[in-house]
Protein backbone atom coordinates (compact mmCIF):
# COMPACT_ATOMS: atom_id res chain seq x y z
CA UNK A 1 0.00 0.00 0.00
CA UNK A 2 2.93 2.33 0.73
CA UNK A 3 4.04 2.01 -2.92
CA UNK A 4 0.74 3.43 -4.12
CA UNK A 5 0.89 6.28 -1.60
CA UNK A 6 3.89 7.52 -3.59
CA UNK A 7 1.28 8.74 -6.06
CA UNK A 8 0.38 11.45 -3.52
CA UNK A 9 3.47 13.53 -4.36
CA UNK A 10 1.46 16.18 -6.32
CA UNK A 11 -0.81 16.60 -3.30
CA UNK A 12 1.83 17.17 -0.60
CA UNK A 13 0.82 20.84 -0.21
CA UNK A 14 -2.83 19.94 0.31
CA UNK A 15 -1.91 17.14 2.72
CA UNK A 16 0.17 19.59 4.77
CA UNK A 17 -2.82 21.95 4.95
CA UNK A 18 -5.13 19.12 6.06
CA UNK A 19 -2.68 18.06 8.77
CA UNK A 20 -2.48 21.63 10.04
CA UNK A 21 -6.28 21.96 10.11
CA UNK A 22 -6.66 18.63 11.92
CA UNK A 23 -4.01 19.69 14.44
CA UNK A 24 -5.84 22.97 15.14
CA UNK A 25 -9.16 21.13 15.45
CA UNK A 26 -7.64 18.65 17.90
CA UNK A 27 -6.06 21.39 20.00
CA UNK A 28 -9.38 23.24 20.28
CA UNK A 29 -11.16 20.07 21.39
CA UNK A 30 -8.45 19.31 23.95
CA UNK A 31 -8.66 22.80 25.41
CA UNK A 32 -12.45 22.80 25.92
CA UNK A 33 -12.54 20.45 29.00
CA UNK A 34 -9.94 22.64 30.78
CA UNK A 35 -12.10 25.74 30.19
CA UNK A 36 -15.13 23.84 31.48
CA UNK A 37 -13.18 22.84 34.62
CA UNK A 38 -12.31 26.51 35.21
CA UNK A 39 -15.98 27.49 34.91
CA UNK A 40 -16.97 24.86 37.52
CA UNK A 41 -14.09 25.31 39.98
CA UNK A 42 -13.60 29.08 39.71
CA UNK A 43 -16.81 30.52 38.31
CA UNK A 44 -19.64 28.38 39.74
CA UNK A 45 -17.91 27.64 43.08
CA UNK A 46 -17.33 31.35 43.69
CA UNK A 47 -20.58 32.51 42.09
CA UNK A 48 -18.61 34.71 39.67
CA UNK A 49 -21.09 35.21 36.83
CA UNK A 50 -18.82 37.51 34.81
CA UNK A 51 -16.07 34.88 34.84
CA UNK A 52 -18.53 32.18 33.73
CA UNK A 53 -19.72 34.33 30.80
CA UNK A 54 -16.18 35.26 29.76
CA UNK A 55 -14.88 31.67 29.82
CA UNK A 56 -18.11 30.49 28.16
CA UNK A 57 -17.46 32.88 25.27
CA UNK A 58 -13.94 31.50 24.99
CA UNK A 59 -15.43 28.01 24.79
CA UNK A 60 -17.80 29.09 22.02
CA UNK A 61 -14.91 30.70 20.15
CA UNK A 62 -12.74 27.57 20.37
CA UNK A 63 -15.69 25.34 19.43
CA UNK A 64 -16.48 27.49 16.37
CA UNK A 65 -12.81 27.50 15.33
CA UNK A 66 -12.64 23.71 15.70
CA UNK A 67 -15.80 23.33 13.64
CA UNK A 68 -14.43 25.51 10.80
CA UNK A 69 -11.15 23.57 10.83
CA UNK A 70 -13.10 20.29 10.72
CA UNK A 71 -15.19 21.41 7.73
CA UNK A 72 -12.12 22.66 5.83
CA UNK A 73 -10.15 19.49 6.63
CA UNK A 74 -13.04 17.31 5.39
CA UNK A 75 -13.25 19.29 2.15
CA UNK A 76 -9.53 19.19 1.34
CA UNK A 77 -9.08 15.55 2.39
CA UNK A 78 -11.97 14.50 0.13
CA UNK A 79 -10.52 16.56 -2.73
CA UNK A 80 -7.09 14.94 -2.31
CA UNK A 81 -8.52 11.41 -2.07
CA UNK A 82 -10.70 11.85 -5.16
CA UNK A 83 -7.76 13.30 -7.10
CA UNK A 84 -5.58 10.39 -5.99
CA UNK A 85 -8.26 7.91 -7.11
CA UNK A 86 -8.60 9.64 -10.47
CA UNK A 87 -4.83 9.64 -11.08
CA UNK A 88 -4.39 6.04 -9.99
CA UNK A 89 -7.33 4.89 -12.12
CA UNK A 90 -5.82 6.66 -15.14
CA UNK A 91 -2.42 5.11 -14.45
CA UNK A 92 -3.88 1.60 -14.18
CA UNK A 93 -5.96 2.07 -17.34
CA UNK A 94 -2.96 3.41 -19.30
CA UNK A 95 -0.82 0.52 -18.09
CA UNK A 96 -3.46 -2.06 -18.99
CA UNK A 97 -3.73 -0.60 -22.49
CA UNK A 98 -0.14 -1.73 -23.08
CA UNK A 99 -0.90 -5.33 -22.11
CA UNK A 100 -0.70 -8.05 -24.71
CA UNK A 101 -3.49 -10.61 -24.89
CA UNK A 102 -1.38 -12.91 -22.70
CA UNK A 103 -1.68 -10.54 -19.73
CA UNK A 104 -5.44 -10.22 -20.24
CA UNK A 105 -5.72 -14.01 -20.32
CA UNK A 106 -3.66 -14.28 -17.12
CA UNK A 107 -5.59 -11.77 -14.96
CA UNK A 108 -9.03 -11.93 -16.58
CA UNK A 109 -11.19 -9.09 -17.85
CA UNK A 110 -13.65 -9.24 -14.93
CA UNK A 111 -10.81 -8.98 -12.39
CA UNK A 112 -9.27 -6.02 -14.24
CA UNK A 113 -12.60 -4.18 -14.13
CA UNK A 114 -12.94 -4.84 -10.38
CA UNK A 115 -9.39 -3.68 -9.71
CA UNK A 116 -9.86 -0.48 -11.71
CA UNK A 117 -13.17 0.41 -10.04
CA UNK A 118 -13.92 -1.21 -6.68
CA UNK A 119 -10.33 -1.68 -5.45
CA UNK A 120 -9.33 1.91 -6.21
CA UNK A 121 -12.55 3.15 -4.55
CA UNK A 122 -11.56 1.24 -1.40
CA UNK A 123 -8.19 3.00 -1.38
CA UNK A 124 -9.85 6.35 -1.98
CA UNK A 125 -12.18 5.91 0.99
CA UNK A 126 -9.38 4.82 3.31
CA UNK A 127 -7.21 7.75 2.24
CA UNK A 128 -10.01 10.18 3.15
CA UNK A 129 -10.19 8.62 6.61
CA UNK A 130 -6.42 8.41 7.05
CA UNK A 131 -5.87 12.07 6.29
CA UNK A 132 -8.14 12.97 9.20
CA UNK A 133 -8.43 10.09 11.65
CA UNK A 134 -4.87 8.77 11.28
CA UNK A 135 -3.60 12.16 12.44
CA UNK A 136 -6.39 13.11 14.80
CA UNK A 137 -6.48 9.80 16.72
CA UNK A 138 -2.80 9.82 17.86
CA UNK A 139 -2.93 13.55 18.59
CA UNK A 140 -6.15 13.17 20.57
CA UNK A 141 -4.81 10.19 22.49
CA UNK A 142 -1.43 11.78 23.30
CA UNK A 143 -2.91 15.21 24.04
CA UNK A 144 -5.65 13.67 26.15
CA UNK A 145 -3.11 11.68 28.18
CA UNK A 146 -0.99 14.77 28.81
CA UNK A 147 -4.00 16.83 29.87
CA UNK A 148 -5.40 14.02 32.04
CA UNK A 149 -2.05 13.56 33.80
CA UNK A 150 -1.87 17.31 34.36
CA UNK A 151 -5.24 17.14 36.14
CA UNK A 152 -4.44 14.09 38.29
CA UNK A 153 -1.42 11.85 37.71
CA UNK A 154 -2.52 9.13 40.15
CA UNK A 155 -5.98 8.75 38.62
CA UNK A 156 -4.29 8.47 35.19
CA UNK A 157 -2.92 5.06 36.22
CA UNK A 158 -6.29 3.66 35.06
CA UNK A 159 -5.05 4.09 31.48
CA UNK A 160 -2.15 1.71 32.15
CA UNK A 161 -4.73 -1.09 32.26
CA UNK A 162 -7.24 0.23 29.73
CA UNK A 163 -4.97 1.17 26.79
CA UNK A 164 -3.12 -2.21 26.46
CA UNK A 165 -6.46 -4.01 26.72
CA UNK A 166 -7.95 -1.96 23.88
CA UNK A 167 -4.80 -2.28 21.76
CA UNK A 168 -4.83 -6.08 22.10
CA UNK A 169 -8.53 -6.26 21.13
CA UNK A 170 -8.05 -4.10 18.02
CA UNK A 171 -4.94 -6.01 16.92
CA UNK A 172 -6.60 -9.43 17.35
CA UNK A 173 -9.70 -8.49 15.36
CA UNK A 174 -7.70 -6.82 12.56
CA UNK A 175 -5.37 -9.84 12.23
CA UNK A 176 -8.29 -12.21 11.74
CA UNK A 177 -10.01 -9.82 9.35
CA UNK A 178 -7.15 -9.44 6.84
CA UNK A 179 -7.49 -12.90 5.14
CA UNK A 180 -11.25 -12.45 4.95
CA UNK A 181 -10.90 -9.09 3.19
CA UNK A 182 -8.59 -10.64 0.59
CA UNK A 183 -11.11 -13.43 0.01
CA UNK A 184 -13.88 -10.82 -0.24
CA UNK A 185 -12.20 -9.08 -3.20
CA UNK A 186 -11.55 -12.39 -4.99
CA UNK A 187 -15.18 -13.38 -4.61
CA UNK A 188 -16.24 -9.98 -5.92
CA UNK A 189 -14.14 -10.80 -9.02
CA UNK A 190 -16.04 -14.05 -9.37
CA UNK A 191 -19.42 -12.30 -9.08
CA UNK A 192 -18.41 -9.73 -11.72
CA UNK A 193 -17.25 -12.47 -14.07
CA UNK A 194 -20.55 -14.38 -13.79
CA UNK A 195 -22.52 -11.15 -14.24
CA UNK A 196 -20.48 -10.16 -17.29
CA UNK A 197 -20.92 -13.57 -18.90
CA UNK A 198 -24.68 -13.37 -18.28
CA UNK A 199 -24.99 -9.94 -19.89
CA UNK A 200 -22.79 -10.66 -22.92
CA UNK A 201 -24.23 -14.14 -23.48
CA UNK A 202 -27.88 -13.23 -22.91
CA UNK A 203 -29.06 -14.42 -26.33
CA UNK A 204 -27.34 -17.79 -26.04
CA UNK A 205 -28.70 -18.27 -22.50
CA UNK A 206 -32.26 -17.60 -23.63
CA UNK A 207 -31.89 -19.64 -26.82
CA UNK A 208 -30.93 -22.72 -24.80
CA UNK A 209 -33.39 -22.03 -21.95
CA UNK A 210 -30.56 -21.82 -19.42
CA UNK A 211 -32.05 -18.91 -17.48
CA UNK A 212 -32.66 -21.05 -14.38
CA UNK A 213 -29.15 -22.51 -14.47
CA UNK A 214 -27.55 -19.08 -14.84
CA UNK A 215 -29.71 -17.68 -12.04
CA UNK A 216 -28.49 -20.48 -9.76
CA UNK A 217 -24.89 -19.81 -10.82
CA UNK A 218 -25.27 -16.11 -10.07
CA UNK A 219 -27.02 -16.83 -6.76
CA UNK A 220 -24.17 -19.17 -5.82
CA UNK A 221 -21.52 -16.53 -6.51
CA UNK A 222 -23.62 -13.86 -4.78
CA UNK A 223 -24.26 -16.07 -1.75
CA UNK A 224 -20.57 -16.93 -1.49
CA UNK A 225 -19.71 -13.22 -1.49
CA UNK A 226 -22.50 -12.47 1.01
CA UNK A 227 -21.37 -15.24 3.39
CA UNK A 228 -17.81 -13.91 3.38
CA UNK A 229 -19.03 -10.34 3.86
CA UNK A 230 -21.23 -11.47 6.78
CA UNK A 231 -18.26 -13.26 8.37
CA UNK A 232 -16.16 -10.11 8.06
CA UNK A 233 -18.90 -7.89 9.47
CA UNK A 234 -19.54 -10.28 12.37
CA UNK A 235 -15.89 -10.07 13.25
CA UNK A 236 -15.73 -6.30 12.90
CA UNK A 237 -19.01 -5.89 14.77
CA UNK A 238 -17.18 -7.03 17.90
CA UNK A 239 -15.10 -3.86 17.76
CA UNK A 240 -17.76 -1.39 18.85
CA UNK A 241 -19.20 -3.38 21.81
CA UNK A 242 -15.66 -4.05 23.12
CA UNK A 243 -14.78 -0.36 22.82
CA UNK A 244 -17.98 0.83 24.51
CA UNK A 245 -17.71 -1.78 27.28
CA UNK A 246 -14.16 -0.69 28.11
CA UNK A 247 -15.15 3.00 27.85
CA UNK A 248 -18.10 2.66 30.22
CA UNK A 249 -16.17 0.61 32.80
CA UNK A 250 -13.33 3.15 32.59
CA UNK A 251 -15.71 6.03 33.29
CA UNK A 252 -17.23 4.08 36.22
CA UNK A 253 -13.73 3.51 37.63
CA UNK A 254 -12.77 7.18 37.11
CA UNK A 255 -15.92 8.43 38.87
CA UNK A 256 -15.45 5.94 41.70
CA UNK A 257 -11.76 6.67 42.37
CA UNK A 258 -12.21 10.38 41.54
CA UNK A 259 -14.99 10.82 44.12
CA UNK A 260 -12.73 9.32 46.77
CA UNK A 261 -9.95 11.77 45.84
CA UNK A 262 -12.42 14.69 45.94
CA UNK A 263 -13.59 13.65 49.41
CA UNK A 264 -9.97 13.78 50.62
CA UNK A 265 -9.47 17.17 48.99
CA UNK A 266 -6.90 15.87 46.46
CA UNK A 267 -9.06 16.79 43.48
CA UNK A 268 -11.71 19.32 42.53
CA UNK A 269 -15.10 18.57 40.93
CA UNK A 270 -14.28 20.53 37.77
CA UNK A 271 -11.00 18.63 37.35
CA UNK A 272 -12.88 15.32 37.63
CA UNK A 273 -15.37 16.44 34.96
CA UNK A 274 -12.47 17.49 32.71
CA UNK A 275 -10.69 14.18 33.45
CA UNK A 276 -13.80 12.21 32.37
CA UNK A 277 -13.92 14.15 29.11
CA UNK A 278 -10.22 13.55 28.48
CA UNK A 279 -10.71 9.86 29.18
CA UNK A 280 -13.60 9.83 26.72
CA UNK A 281 -11.43 11.56 24.10
CA UNK A 282 -8.59 9.08 24.66
CA UNK A 283 -10.89 6.09 24.32
CA UNK A 284 -12.68 7.57 21.32
CA UNK A 285 -9.30 8.08 19.68
CA UNK A 286 -8.94 4.30 19.98
CA UNK A 287 -12.40 3.99 18.48
CA UNK A 288 -11.23 6.04 15.49
CA UNK A 289 -8.18 3.80 15.18
CA UNK A 290 -10.44 0.76 15.26
CA UNK A 291 -12.49 2.15 12.37
CA UNK A 292 -9.26 2.65 10.42
CA UNK A 293 -8.21 -0.90 11.24
CA UNK A 294 -11.52 -2.10 9.84
CA UNK A 295 -10.86 -0.33 6.53
CA UNK A 296 -7.09 -0.72 6.22
CA UNK A 297 -7.03 -4.54 5.82
CA UNK A 298 -9.50 -4.35 2.92
CA UNK A 299 -7.64 -1.41 1.40
CA UNK A 300 -4.37 -3.30 1.83
CA UNK A 301 -5.84 -6.26 -0.05
CA UNK A 302 -7.03 -3.89 -2.78
CA UNK A 303 -3.61 -2.20 -2.93
CA UNK A 304 -1.92 -5.58 -3.38
CA UNK A 305 -4.21 -6.39 -6.30
CA UNK A 306 -3.62 -2.98 -7.93
CA UNK A 307 0.15 -3.32 -7.47
CA UNK A 308 -0.05 -6.73 -9.11
CA UNK A 309 -1.44 -5.04 -12.22
CA UNK A 310 1.00 -2.10 -12.17
CA UNK A 311 4.02 -4.35 -11.64
CA UNK A 312 3.05 -6.73 -14.41
CA UNK A 313 5.28 -6.00 -17.38
CA UNK A 314 3.83 -6.67 -20.83
CA UNK A 315 5.63 -9.55 -22.54
CA UNK A 316 5.38 -7.69 -25.83
CA UNK A 317 7.34 -4.44 -25.68
CA UNK A 318 8.69 -1.96 -28.19
CA UNK A 319 12.44 -2.18 -29.01
CA UNK A 320 14.70 0.55 -27.60
CA UNK A 321 15.66 1.67 -31.11
CA UNK A 322 12.82 0.71 -33.46
CA UNK A 323 13.48 0.41 -37.20
CA UNK A 324 11.13 2.60 -39.23
CA UNK A 325 12.20 2.57 -42.90
CA UNK A 326 13.54 0.07 -45.42
CA UNK A 327 13.88 -0.29 -49.17
CA UNK A 328 14.06 -4.08 -49.11
CA UNK A 329 10.39 -4.81 -49.80
CA UNK A 330 7.33 -3.11 -51.28
CA UNK A 331 5.04 -1.40 -48.82
CA UNK A 332 2.57 -3.71 -47.11
CA UNK A 333 4.27 -6.99 -48.03
CA UNK A 334 4.27 -9.69 -45.33
CA UNK A 335 6.66 -12.62 -45.02
CA UNK A 336 6.25 -15.53 -42.61
CA UNK A 337 9.63 -17.17 -42.22
CA UNK A 338 9.47 -20.60 -40.53
CA UNK A 339 7.07 -19.32 -37.82
CA UNK A 340 6.10 -21.51 -34.88
CA UNK A 341 3.73 -20.38 -32.13
CA UNK A 342 2.02 -21.94 -29.13
CA UNK A 343 -0.36 -20.36 -26.63
CA UNK A 344 0.94 -19.99 -23.05
CA UNK A 345 0.57 -23.31 -21.25
CA UNK A 346 -0.36 -25.27 -24.39
CA UNK A 347 1.34 -28.61 -25.04
CA UNK A 348 1.10 -28.51 -28.83
CA UNK A 349 1.96 -25.52 -31.06
CA UNK A 350 -0.99 -23.76 -32.67
CA UNK A 351 1.17 -23.01 -35.72
CA UNK A 352 4.26 -24.90 -36.84
CA UNK A 353 6.91 -23.96 -39.41
CA UNK A 354 4.71 -21.53 -41.35
CA UNK A 355 6.46 -19.92 -44.34
CA UNK A 356 4.82 -17.85 -47.10
CA UNK A 357 4.81 -14.36 -48.58
CA UNK A 358 1.81 -12.03 -49.05
CA UNK A 359 2.82 -9.49 -51.68
CA UNK A 360 1.61 -5.93 -52.06
CA UNK A 361 -1.12 -5.60 -54.68
CA UNK A 362 -2.15 -9.25 -54.31
CA UNK A 363 -4.83 -11.12 -52.36
CA UNK A 364 -3.59 -13.97 -50.18
CA UNK A 365 -6.40 -16.14 -48.87
CA UNK A 366 -6.14 -18.57 -45.96
CA UNK A 367 -8.57 -21.45 -45.70
CA UNK A 368 -8.82 -24.52 -43.52
CA UNK A 369 -10.99 -26.38 -41.09
CA UNK A 370 -12.06 -25.19 -37.64
CA UNK A 371 -9.07 -25.05 -35.29
CA UNK A 372 -6.51 -25.15 -38.07
CA UNK A 373 -4.88 -21.91 -36.85
CA UNK A 374 -6.19 -19.34 -39.35
CA UNK A 375 -7.12 -16.60 -36.86
CA UNK A 376 -4.03 -17.34 -34.78
CA UNK A 377 -1.87 -16.74 -37.85
CA UNK A 378 -3.25 -13.26 -38.61
CA UNK A 379 -3.23 -12.30 -34.90
CA UNK A 380 0.55 -12.61 -34.96
CA UNK A 381 0.95 -9.85 -37.57
CA UNK A 382 -0.23 -6.92 -35.33
CA UNK A 383 1.75 -8.52 -32.47
CA UNK A 384 -1.24 -9.49 -30.37
CA UNK A 385 1.08 -12.41 -29.54
CA UNK A 386 4.77 -12.95 -30.29
CA UNK A 387 6.11 -15.93 -32.22
CA UNK A 388 7.94 -18.73 -30.43
CA UNK A 389 10.44 -19.14 -33.24
CA UNK A 390 10.96 -17.83 -36.75
CA UNK A 391 10.10 -14.29 -37.78
CA UNK A 392 7.40 -12.21 -39.45
CA UNK A 393 8.54 -9.40 -41.70
CA UNK A 394 6.45 -6.42 -42.80
CA UNK A 395 8.13 -4.29 -45.47
CA UNK A 396 11.22 -6.43 -44.97
CA UNK A 397 11.53 -5.59 -41.23
CA UNK A 398 10.98 -8.07 -38.39
CA UNK A 399 7.86 -6.82 -36.59
CA UNK A 400 9.69 -7.22 -33.26
CA UNK A 401 12.11 -4.51 -34.40
CA UNK A 402 9.28 -2.01 -34.96
CA UNK A 403 7.33 -0.06 -32.38
CA UNK A 404 3.80 -1.41 -32.09
CA UNK A 405 2.07 1.87 -32.95
CA UNK A 406 3.83 2.30 -36.31
CA UNK A 407 3.31 -1.38 -37.15
CA UNK A 408 -0.42 -1.25 -36.45
CA UNK A 409 -0.75 2.05 -38.33
CA UNK A 410 0.05 0.06 -41.49
CA UNK A 411 -2.75 -2.44 -40.87
CA UNK A 412 -6.49 -2.31 -41.50
CA UNK A 413 -7.81 -5.12 -39.29
CA UNK A 414 -11.32 -6.54 -39.44
CA UNK A 415 -11.75 -9.09 -36.61
CA UNK A 416 -13.64 -12.35 -36.81
CA UNK A 417 -16.23 -11.05 -34.36
CA UNK A 418 -17.39 -7.65 -35.60
CA UNK A 419 -17.23 -5.14 -32.76
CA UNK A 420 -18.88 -1.72 -32.78
CA UNK A 421 -18.68 0.97 -30.11
CA UNK A 422 -21.43 3.06 -28.57
CA UNK A 423 -21.86 6.19 -30.70
CA UNK A 424 -22.96 7.16 -34.19
CA UNK A 425 -22.25 5.26 -37.40
CA UNK A 426 -19.95 8.08 -38.49
CA UNK A 427 -17.96 7.83 -35.23
CA UNK A 428 -17.61 4.07 -35.65
CA UNK A 429 -16.30 4.38 -39.21
CA UNK A 430 -13.96 7.23 -38.24
CA UNK A 431 -12.60 5.03 -35.46
CA UNK A 432 -10.26 3.73 -38.16
CA UNK A 433 -9.08 7.23 -39.10
CA UNK A 434 -10.25 10.11 -36.93
CA UNK A 435 -9.40 12.84 -39.48
CA UNK A 436 -11.37 11.22 -42.31
CA UNK A 437 -13.55 13.66 -44.28
CA UNK A 438 -17.24 13.03 -44.91
CA UNK A 439 -16.41 12.06 -48.51
CA UNK A 440 -13.76 9.54 -47.39
CA UNK A 441 -16.12 8.09 -44.78
CA UNK A 442 -18.98 7.72 -47.28
CA UNK A 443 -16.62 6.24 -49.90
CA UNK A 444 -15.47 3.60 -47.40
CA UNK A 445 -19.08 2.79 -46.53
CA UNK A 446 -19.93 2.45 -50.25
CA UNK A 447 -17.03 0.05 -50.89
CA UNK A 448 -18.10 -1.97 -47.82
CA UNK A 449 -21.67 -2.17 -49.21
CA UNK A 450 -22.96 -0.36 -46.14
CA UNK A 451 -24.20 2.91 -47.68
CA UNK A 452 -27.54 1.39 -48.72
CA UNK A 453 -28.73 0.36 -45.26
CA UNK A 454 -27.21 3.52 -43.71
CA UNK A 455 -29.24 5.75 -46.05
CA UNK A 456 -32.42 3.91 -45.02
CA UNK A 457 -31.85 4.86 -41.37
CA UNK A 458 -33.68 7.94 -40.10
CA UNK A 459 -30.50 9.81 -39.06
CA UNK A 460 -28.23 8.33 -41.73
CA UNK A 461 -24.58 8.48 -40.67
CA UNK A 462 -25.64 10.17 -37.43
CA UNK A 463 -27.75 7.16 -36.42
CA UNK A 464 -26.75 5.88 -32.98
CA UNK A 465 -25.22 2.43 -32.56
CA UNK A 466 -26.25 0.79 -29.28
CA UNK A 467 -23.77 -0.88 -26.96
CA UNK A 468 -22.11 -3.77 -28.77
CA UNK A 469 -24.02 -2.93 -31.97
CA UNK A 470 -27.13 -4.66 -30.67
CA UNK A 471 -29.45 -2.55 -32.87
CA UNK A 472 -27.93 -3.68 -36.19
CA UNK A 473 -27.70 -7.13 -37.77
CA UNK A 474 -24.60 -9.31 -37.95
CA UNK A 475 -24.09 -8.53 -41.62
CA UNK A 476 -24.46 -4.81 -41.03
CA UNK A 477 -21.91 -4.96 -38.19
CA UNK A 478 -19.46 -6.74 -40.47
CA UNK A 479 -19.86 -4.16 -43.25
CA UNK A 480 -19.36 -1.28 -40.82
CA UNK A 481 -16.25 -3.01 -39.45
CA UNK A 482 -14.93 -3.34 -43.01
CA UNK A 483 -15.68 0.34 -43.70
CA UNK A 484 -13.75 1.21 -40.52
CA UNK A 485 -10.67 -0.57 -41.92
CA UNK A 486 -11.09 0.87 -45.43
CA UNK A 487 -11.26 4.50 -44.29
CA UNK A 488 -7.78 4.07 -42.84
CA UNK A 489 -6.28 3.35 -46.30
CA UNK A 490 -3.64 1.02 -44.83
CA UNK A 491 -0.82 -0.80 -46.57
CA UNK A 492 -2.04 -4.18 -45.34
CA UNK A 493 -5.62 -5.41 -44.99
CA UNK A 494 -6.46 -8.34 -42.71
CA UNK A 495 -9.96 -9.80 -43.07
CA UNK A 496 -10.45 -12.48 -40.42
CA UNK A 497 -13.49 -14.36 -41.74
CA UNK A 498 -15.16 -10.98 -42.17
CA UNK A 499 -17.68 -12.02 -44.84
CA UNK A 500 -19.35 -14.92 -43.01
CA UNK A 501 -22.56 -13.00 -42.22
CA UNK A 502 -23.00 -11.67 -45.77
CA UNK A 503 -25.20 -13.23 -48.43
CA UNK A 504 -23.49 -14.45 -51.62
CA UNK A 505 -24.63 -11.46 -53.67
CA UNK A 506 -23.32 -8.87 -51.17
CA UNK A 507 -20.15 -10.93 -50.69
CA UNK A 508 -19.51 -10.92 -54.46
CA UNK A 509 -20.14 -7.16 -54.81
CA UNK A 510 -17.93 -6.38 -51.81
CA UNK A 511 -15.02 -8.45 -53.10
CA UNK A 512 -15.26 -6.83 -56.54
CA UNK A 513 -15.22 -3.35 -54.96
CA UNK A 514 -12.34 -4.31 -52.66
CA UNK A 515 -10.26 -5.53 -55.59
CA UNK A 516 -10.32 -2.06 -57.14
CA UNK A 517 -9.74 -0.31 -53.81
CA UNK A 518 -6.76 -2.41 -52.66
CA UNK A 519 -4.60 -2.52 -55.79
CA UNK A 520 -1.61 -1.01 -53.95
CA UNK A 521 -2.03 -2.89 -50.66
CA UNK A 522 -1.47 -6.46 -49.55
CA UNK A 523 -4.68 -8.27 -48.64
CA UNK A 524 -4.73 -11.21 -46.23
CA UNK A 525 -8.14 -12.85 -46.20
CA UNK A 526 -9.41 -15.67 -44.01
CA UNK A 527 -12.62 -17.28 -45.17
CA UNK A 528 -14.67 -20.43 -44.77
CA UNK A 529 -16.38 -20.12 -48.15
CA UNK A 530 -14.53 -21.38 -51.20
CA UNK A 531 -16.44 -18.85 -53.33
CA UNK A 532 -14.82 -16.05 -51.32
CA UNK A 533 -11.22 -17.21 -51.86
CA UNK A 534 -11.24 -18.89 -55.27
CA UNK A 535 -10.29 -15.66 -57.09
CA UNK A 536 -7.34 -14.93 -54.76
CA UNK A 537 -3.85 -14.62 -56.21
CA UNK A 538 -2.62 -17.13 -53.63
CA UNK A 539 -4.46 -19.56 -51.38
CA UNK A 540 -2.84 -21.01 -48.24
CA UNK A 541 -4.44 -24.23 -46.95
CA UNK A 542 -3.97 -24.90 -43.23
CA UNK A 543 -4.54 -28.11 -41.31
CA UNK A 544 -3.59 -28.65 -37.64
CA UNK A 545 -1.43 -25.54 -37.69
CA UNK A 546 0.61 -26.53 -40.73
CA UNK A 547 0.53 -25.47 -44.38
CA UNK A 548 -0.67 -28.43 -46.45
CA UNK A 549 -1.31 -26.58 -49.70
CA UNK A 550 -0.34 -23.38 -51.50
CA UNK A 551 -1.29 -22.00 -54.91
CA UNK A 552 -4.22 -20.73 -56.95
CA UNK A 553 -7.66 -22.30 -56.91
CA UNK A 554 -6.92 -24.38 -60.02
CA UNK A 555 -3.51 -25.46 -58.80
CA UNK A 556 -4.82 -26.58 -55.45
CA UNK A 557 -7.63 -28.59 -57.00
CA UNK A 558 -4.94 -30.67 -58.64
CA UNK A 559 -2.33 -30.76 -55.86
CA UNK A 560 -4.12 -30.56 -52.47
CA UNK A 561 -6.43 -33.29 -51.22
CA UNK A 562 -7.48 -31.19 -48.20
CA UNK A 563 -8.49 -28.31 -50.49
CA UNK A 564 -10.42 -30.65 -52.78
CA UNK A 565 -12.37 -31.96 -49.80
CA UNK A 566 -13.25 -28.41 -48.72
CA UNK A 567 -14.31 -27.50 -52.27
CA UNK A 568 -16.37 -30.63 -52.81
CA UNK A 569 -18.20 -30.05 -49.51
CA UNK A 570 -19.34 -26.60 -50.70
CA UNK A 571 -19.59 -26.64 -54.49
CA UNK A 572 -21.32 -28.92 -56.95
CA UNK A 573 -19.38 -30.73 -59.67
CA UNK A 574 -20.62 -28.21 -62.26
CA UNK A 575 -19.39 -25.29 -60.14
CA UNK A 576 -16.02 -26.97 -59.60
CA UNK A 577 -15.63 -27.56 -63.32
Amino acid sequence: MTKLLGQLRPYYGGIGLVLLLVFLQTMSELFLPTLMADIVDTGIAAGNTAYIVRIGLYMLLFAAGGMLCSIAASYFSAKIAIGFGRDLRSRVFSHVENFSLQEFDRIGTASLITRTTNDITQLQQVLTMMLRMMVMAPLMMLGGLIMAISKDAELSLIFVVVIPLLGFAIFSIARKGMPLFKALQSKLDRLNMVMRENLTGLRVIRAFNRDTYESKRFDGASRDLADTAISVNKLMALMMPVMMLVLNFSIIAIIGFGSVRISYGDMQVGDLMAFIQYATQILFSFLMLSVIFVMVPRASASATRINEVLQMKPEIEDPEQPVTTTLQERRGSVIFDNVTFRYPGAEQPALEQISFQAKSGEVTAIIGGTGSGKSTLVNLIPRFYDVESGQILVDGIDIRERDQASLRAKIGYVPQKALLFTGTIAENIRYGYEQATDEEMKHAATIAQASEFISEMKEGYNSVIAQGGSNVSGGQKQRLSIARALVRKPELYIFDDSFSALDFKTDSRLRAALKEETTEAAVLMIAQRVSTVMDADQIIVLEDGKIVGRGTHRELLESSEVYREIVSSQLSEEEIA
